[in-house]
């Protein structure tokens, strides 16, 4: 049996995620964002002050990525940390001023770059391409 990229659910998930990234960087850039920092912003966007530990949990990244990427933020001015109060040890994340500014731009822009990419399939078909991929990444999640 020899491997078939173009039929290989791992491999063109990888490819279409690289094409989103790269469509959502030449978008977001102008406003001095990348796509490695989008999923934390929409996260703390919805609720701000959480913890790094709790960031790892719902973005689902290794520590380390999330550490390297909050240093990114805190130098470009979008958070700010600051001891938890109930934790001596944890530390909040709170978005800046700046970052709440370009939550309409930035998630304006994730829009526009899923409507490109999806623009051949017609609602029915959107929303079965979403819904499998949820469960894939369901399944993946549990196994």
């Amino acid at each position: 049996m020899t491997f078939n990229k173009d039929r290989s659910a791992g491999y063109l998930a990888n490819h279409m995620a690289r094409l989103f990234a790269q469509g959502l960087n030449a978008r977001i850039t102008e406003f001095g964002l990348s796509p490695g920092q989008f999923p934390a912003l929409l996260v703390l966007w919805k609720e701000d002050g959480l913890t790094q530990r709790e960031l790892v949990k719902r973005i689902d990244v290794e520590q380390a990525t999330m550490a390297n990427t909050l240093i990114r933020m805190e130098r470009d001015g979008l958070i700010m940390r600051q001891r938890h109060p109930a934790d001596g040890r944890a530390q909040q994340i709170w978005l800046t001023k700046k970052a709440k500014d370009l939550e309409f731009e930035a998630t304006k822009a994730a829009q526009m770059q899923n409507e490109v990419a999806l623009k051949e399939l017609n609602d029915e078909e959107r929303e079965q391409f979403l819904s499998l991929m949820q469960k894939v990444i369901k399944t993946l999640k549990e196994s």
